[in-house]
């Protein structure tokens, strides 16, 4: 037995090996946006998303499963969004902000299915307040995005609420996500932000959240199976 469970642990944690480039990639586009290097914090920003889609799926105990599926499409649709969102103009924004949303849409689907293990507690109206105080702050500089700014305002603090009724890793890196488009939001719209080393802070937030989710959602996926110690 006890051989059984240390076969099982030693698999999990090189199946966590696979999350390593994910985290080379991420260290280094963290480092090139804090020191200012734009040739290089451009171009591993659309890296980010692949390095994690080929470690979340290495990493899961089955690859056939609606877990695998939902997942991939999140993280997928999150590429997409990093790579249109810097698009110029409106029109790379508001096809940018879809792609999120939908991210997010997916990411709702799979925290109250596949990765459900209570019951959503009632602190997440908490993040009622958060989306009115949002549209408050930055309806008056929002313009004509002021109604997709909303719509995606909402979806995420939805995101955001239901993670709680996963495991507390995911329900963390829901968490941070939410903290990285807030504080995005801000610097985008609000007349005269400042926040030290921004890009760098939401990034380091958007990494970390996107990582979390798929770390929990891995962890969720082995226990399930029975080859995981518990957290």
């Amino acid at each position: 037995m006890g051989s059984e469970s240390e076969s099982a642990y030693a698999e999990r944690v090189r199946r966590l090996w696979a999350f390593v480039p994910f985290l080379v990639v991420g260290v280094v586009h963290l480092a090139a946006l804090f020191l200012g290097v734009e040739p290089l914090s451009s171009p591993t920003k659309y890296f980010l998303m692949p390095a994690l889609l080929v470690g979340f799926l290495i990493a899961l105990p089955r690859r056939r499963s609606e877990l695998a599926l939902v997942g991939s499409a999140a993280i997928v649709l999150s590429w997409l969004g990093d790579v249109l969102l810097s698009a110029p103009g409106d029109l790379g924004f508001l096809i940018g902000l879809g792609f999120f949303l939908l991210a997010h849409l997916a990411y709702i689907a799979q925290f109250t299915r596949s990765l459900r293990v209570r019951r959503v507690p009632l602190i997440a109206l908490v993040y009622v307040p958060w989306w009115v105080v949002l549209l408050i702050a930055l309806t008056p500089y929002a313009g004509a995005l002021v109604v997709p700014v909303a719509i995606y305002g909402a979806v995420l603090a939805v995101s955001a609420a239901t993670a709680l009724g996963a495991n507390r890793i995911v329900a963390v890196g829901a968490l941070v996500f939410f903290v990285s488009d807030t504080l995005l939001g801000f610097k985008m719209f609000w007349p005269g932000f400042s926040l030290w080393q921004a890009d760098f802070l939401i990034m380091l937030a958007y990494i970390t959240g996107q990582g979390l989710i798929a770390l929990g959602s891995v962890r969720h996926a082995q226990r399930s199976v029975g080859d995981a110690v518990p957290a």
